[in-house]
């Protein structure tokens, strides 16, 4: 078939858990319409209990939707489930193997699964480009975690899908596998997988990521290209180093309402659009303050995130 110009398209997708008599029903999901473009990497972000999973379960056919569409390289999931759902490989957050196998055996068992004539199965080379080259014949059990989560996306590969989700990929996972993982994710993306990542290290999303929807209380609140969304807040902080460091808020800057810190220096957050930072560095100097160092600091995800959500923002850093 062509290549279809969203590689996921939702329209109206609800889901509601019924409730009993202790507990009310929950409206995990409440009318998600969302395009993902194909080729893309595509983020999907939000807290704790946001309904991400829940959307990511239906389009794996793991939960069943209460009412609206879903289609996977435009194919319908309702109409057509089993081709649908091998065009998507879905690496979920808990880590599901057998101890009892190895990685090249866990691999040549979902590959025929899905159907992939031996002569076809790439299973020495995936585990190789995921760093498990020289465990595949080594029992699950004696992975460490990081390794056995890495297997999780070895094995969502096998059948080499266009579309691969990624539920939560490095949590656990130690600075350096989480490079390797994403080095070999970008290589798969080059080569035309369009990627759909869930993380909360919003520093990774924010790096790799075209496009991110952030998604709470099983709404979408934004949909935008990475640069639009963090372009949303309309505000800098200017950090001033003094030569000696400031011990009180000097009245010429306190409408502005600064932050000293301990180190001495003064944070300064300012609407773009109606102070410049030229006015500041005049009231600066007219406090008698000597400048040693000037640094900006734009909005980032972490930002923009508690802004459309009112959460706290999960991990920033990566370590």
């Amino acid at each position: 078939m062509p290549t279809p110009e969203f590689a996921i398209q939702v329209r109206d997708l609800r889901k509601t858990y019924a409730g009993n008599g202790k507990m009310p029903a929950k409206h995990a999901l409440n009318g998600i319409t969302l395009e993902i473009p194909t080729g893309s990497i595509f983020g999907l972000l939000g807290p704790n209990g946001a309904g991400k999973s829940t959307f990511i379960n239906i389009l794996a056919g793991l939960v069943k939707k209460t009412s609206g569409t879903a289609r996977i390289w435009d194919l319908d999931i309702d109409e057509h489930p089993r081709q649908s759902r091998a065009a998507i490989g879905v690496v979920n957050q808990e880590v599901v193997a057998d101890p009892f196998f190895t990685p090249f055996e866990m691999l040549e068992l979902m590959a025929g699964f899905y159907g992939v004539p031996k002569a076809e199965r790439r299973s020495v080379e995936i585990l190789t480009a995921l760093g498990l080259g020289d465990k595949k014949d080594a029992y699950v059990r004696q992975l460490s975690g990081g390794m056995k989560r890495r297997l999780m996306v070895a094995k969502a590969l096998v059948h080499n899908p266009p579309v691969l989700i990624l539920d939560e990929p490095t949590a656990g996972v130690d600075v350096e596998l989480r490079r390797l993982m994403w080095d070999y994710v970008r290589e798969l993306h080059d080569k035309g997988t369009t990627i759909i990542l869930t993380t909360h290290y919003l520093e990774e999303a924010e790096e790799l990521c075209d496009s991110i929807a952030i998604v709470d209380k099983g709404a979408i609140v934004a949909c935008e290209p990475t640069a639009r969304l963090l372009s949303r807040l309309d505000y800098k902080t200017l950090i001033i180093t003094p030569r000696e460091p400031v011990t009180a808020i000097p009245p010429e800057l306190a409408m502005h309402d600064p932050k000293l810190r301990p180190d001495g220096t003064l944070a300064i957050t300012f609407k773009t659009a109606e102070t410049g930072i030229g006015r500041l560095l005049e009231k600066a100097r007219a406090a008698g303050i000597s400048i040693a160092d000037l640094s900006t600091k734009s909005p980032d995800l972490e930002d923009v995130f508690i802004a459309l959500t009112g959460d706290r923002a999960p991990v920033k850093s990566t370590g």
